[in-house]
């Protein structure tokens, strides 16, 4: 009999439940006790919800308060030590590593000033998790009380028998970094760290749990010999506690394990292995082929990372084929991995057009998928008639739908000429042709386009969504907004100002609203990083732009300041990274529809006279093929050609600037220089500024923003912080390079802490600035 497999499910609720509870907790307005209660009652709420569409295999240990990474490493104390000396209770302390604290002291406690630890994407996915951050002499104890044991047993007693999920200790390691100060290359730390995955085994197979589902997602990259050789020490270790320990699943996901399929040899003890069979199906003869005797093969055939449906004739064709090969006893029919990264459930969803909704599955859905198809290959089409009759119908649907095809678009995309991505004159001479226009100090000081969202503008938003207040009303709120915005940065010194963005309600969402080929969801929220969830737009067809998106509102703000002002809009790469996409036309011809939409909006903002105009790319890296070689070679010559498409279109005084998260630039750094964007800003304040010396050792001749503090945490960094954030820049960059500028936009943070943050920016580029003038 063939069995069906959930690897993990959304965490913040239907209606963001989670997200609600965690901020009203940071602000003081819940206790610890009510806050987990809401987990719990979410926890229930999503194994019932599993349990009753027939999925046969349910996770636990997949729900976290901020980010499973995260909880790994207070699992395993792998606590750096400026968090632990202050003593804080353990919700807090972990709260303070995901997003940083800053309190004042009380009578009863000290003060408390720490950062949050560094925040990367998890593999290419928009998720976001909390690095493991290491020391030289670093320890690993099992924490008093363990979460998977703990959420296990709480399942438990609600009838459910779950599989507990955890992060395998080779990824755990791989994934981490050494703290600032420390050499030690992490993998090097298994020997320390196994005794305590094994006490953590024990434990959960001595509270019931029969099986336990150990991720080892790094074993789609390119990996160094040291880390492969470290699965076979792990997992012989794992494998030598016999029947003191659960049963064991390897679960891979985001690519195809291939190239690592030798690592296979070294996992011959664990019951079964899971692979991505959506991402990459053609690695099913290797991975089968690879297998034990007796090993089981979980086969990932319903998309965990995107909304379309499942086309059961071919998900049910693949898992046959395993079946054929193995037996059915031998073959799981699973999701490609977590739900995490869909929304909770399509059911929610009211105001979608009937025939787009029957496209699309989310987490509810697929965990029912997932049963469907099970129960086709166990007991036969006919036992599913009525669901295969009805998948059927839905994909011919899609497929003939006149929603996917618009002949313009693609006559535009035909008539796309060389001369179109290029600028119509290099950087050297546009850079003296801006100064000359913008007239800017050394070190200009900047934002990266948002200010804070506050009440206020969401009331207002939701009024004019409802039809409370006119249309008109609602403008004259805006153009009051975005004044406000400006005359604070004209009032703290900012060189090149914003707008502020009031009118946004997400980069993404807000152009797709305004543009063909898009359809939006209600309810479709999704887990960003800790309480940041997004709503992504669904790319269902050709895409264009109808009318001009940004020019009103970038054009006002222009007209009440002296100062430079800059549009902000959001990158082809990003717009569609950062949506749904089709998985029926290839990504880079979505993103060519959007760099010609965005192309337009370009030379229309620059002829309102506008001419500092950004584009921002922060998914470009995340989009990134996981492994060198030629996927990814033209993964950055499809994308690189995209944004210079966009952005190409003005004249040499338009300064174009694009912003990126993250600056691990390395491995495609010709692709950064060959953007041509006059100014790049990117996420910095966490990261090693050694980074940087790439810039330096490259040669890069045009102007650089590294950001110099983080914007995902509320803390306000004293001024000597970043002097000494732009003392390191200075060691790889030239003066007359460097930007000062925050990490990201400011949308999530409060006005009091942004103002202070920013004043105490400005005044640390002006004391530079007057420093290399003397």
């Amino acid at each position: 009999m063939v069995t069906s497999s959930v690897l993990g499910f959304p965490r913040m609720g239907g209606n963001r439940e989670l997200k609600k509870a965690t901020e009203a907790y940071w602000a003081g307005k819940i206790s610890t006790d009510e806050l987990i209660q809401t987990g719990k009652n979410l926890r229930a709420s999503h194994w019932k919800i599993q349990k009753d569409a027939g999925a046969g295999t349910i996770a636990s240990n997949d729900f976290s308060y901020y980010d499973h990474v995260l909880d790994h490493i207070q699992l395993f104390n792998a606590v750096p030590s400026r968090y632990r000396k202050y003593n804080l209770p353990a919700l807090d302390e972990f709260f303070a590593m995901g997003r940083g604290l800053q309190r004042a002291a009380t009578d009863s406690s000290p003060a408390v000033d720490v950062p949050a630890l560094e925040m990367v994407k998890w593999f290419d996915s928009n998720y976001h998790y909390v690095r493991p951050t290491l020391q030289d002499n670093q320890t690993f104890s099992l924490a008093a009380d363990p979460k998977p044991v703990r959420e296990f047993l709480e399942a438990k007693a609600q009838g459910v028998n779950t599989r507990p999920v955890l992060v395998g200790p080779v990824s755990f390691l791989h994934l981490g970094k050494p703290d600032r100060g420390a050499s030690v290359d992490p993998i090097t730390l298994l020997e320390s760290l196994l005794p305590t995955y094994i006490e953590l085994l024990t434990r959960l197979k001595e509270v019931g749990a029969e099986a336990v589902q150990i991720d080892e997602p790094v074993l789609v990259l390119d990996l160094p010999s040291r880390v492969k050789a470290a699965f076979k020490t792990a997992y012989a270790k794992i494998a030598a506690a016999g029947v003191s320990i659960p049963k064991i699943t390897v679960a891979t996901y985001f690519g195809d394990i291939a190239h690592n399929i030798d690592v296979l040899s070294s996992l011959t003890a664990v019951s079964a292995i899971h692979v991505d069979l959506v991402r990459n199906p053609e690695q099913l003869n290797a991975v089968i082929t690879a297998l034990a005797p007796g090993q089981i093969l979980s086969t990932g055939v319903v998309d965990g990372r995107n909304i379309w449906k499942t086309n059961f004739r071919e998900a049910i064709a693949i898992v046959e084929k395993a079946i054929d090969a193995l037996g059915a006893d031998r073959v799981v029919v699973a999701t490609s991995s977590s739900l995490l990264h869909t929304p909770h459930t399509l059911a929610s969803e009211k105001n979608l057009p009937a025939e787009v909704a029957d496209w699309f599955a989310f987490a509810s859905e697929k965990a029912k998928e997932v049963a469907i198809i099970a129960k086709a290959v166990t007991e036969g089409a006919a036992s599913v008639k009525t669901e295969l009759d009805a998948n059927a119908a839905s994909m011919h649907s899609r497929a003939t739908s006149a929603r996917t095809n618009d002949p313009a678009v693609k006559e535009r995309q035909s008539k796309v000429t060389a001369a179109m991505y290029e600028r119509q004159s290099p950087f050297t001479r546009r850079i003296s042709a801006q100064q000359e226009h913008l007239g800017l100090p050394l070190f200009p000081t900047t934002t990266i386009g948002s200010f804070p969202q506050t009440k206020g503008i969401r009331v207002a938003r939701q009024k004019f969504g409802k039809g409370d207040i006119s249309a008109a009303e609602y403008e004259r709120f805006i153009e009051k907004e975005i004044e406000l915005v400006v005359r604070e940065q004209e009032a703290l010194g900012l060189d090149v100002l914003v707008h502020g963005e009031p009118e946004r309600n997400d980069m993404v969402q807000y152009f797709g609203e305004r543009l063909t080929g898009y359809v939006f969801t209600n309810f479709g929220w999704v887990q960003s990083y800790g309480s940041r969830c997004v709503r992504p737009p669904i790319v269902v067809g050709d895409i264009s732009r109808p009318a001009p998106m940004t020019v009103k509102e970038s054009k006002y703000a222009a007209s009440i300041t002296s100062k430079p002002m800059k549009g902000m809009l959001t990158g082809p790469i990003t717009c569609l990274r950062w949506s749904f996409p089709r998985d029926d036309v290839h990504q880079s011809v979505q993103a060519e529809q959007l760099a010609l939409a965005l192309r337009d909006e370009v030379v229309d903002l620059e002829t309102a006279g506008v001419n500092v105009i950004q584009v921002d790319e922060p998914a470009l890296r995340e989009g990134l093929p996981l492994r060198s070689g030629r996927e990814r070679d033209a993964y950055l010559d499809w994308a690189v050609k995209s944004f210079r498409l966009a952005t190409t279109g003005v004249k040499d005084v338009t300064q174009i600037h694009s912003h990126f998260c993250y600056s691990e630039f390395q491995d495609f750094f010709h692709a950064i220089t060959a953007l041509d964007a006059d100014v790049l800003s990117i996420e910095n304040s966490k990261s090693d500024a050694k980074l940087l010396k790439v810039f330096e050792d490259e040669a890069y001749p045009r102007h650089i923003g590294p950001g110099v503090y983080d914007i995902h945490s509320p803390r306000v960094p004293p001024q000597e912080e970043i002097r000494a954030r732009i003392e390191e820049m200075l060691q790889f960059l030239k003066p007359e390079q460097l930007w000062i500028n925050p990490d990201c936009g400011l949308k999530t943070r409060q006005w009091p802490e942004t103002r202070a943050a920013l004043d105490i920016m400005v005044k640390a580029a002006k004391e530079f600035r007057a420093k290399h003038q003397a």
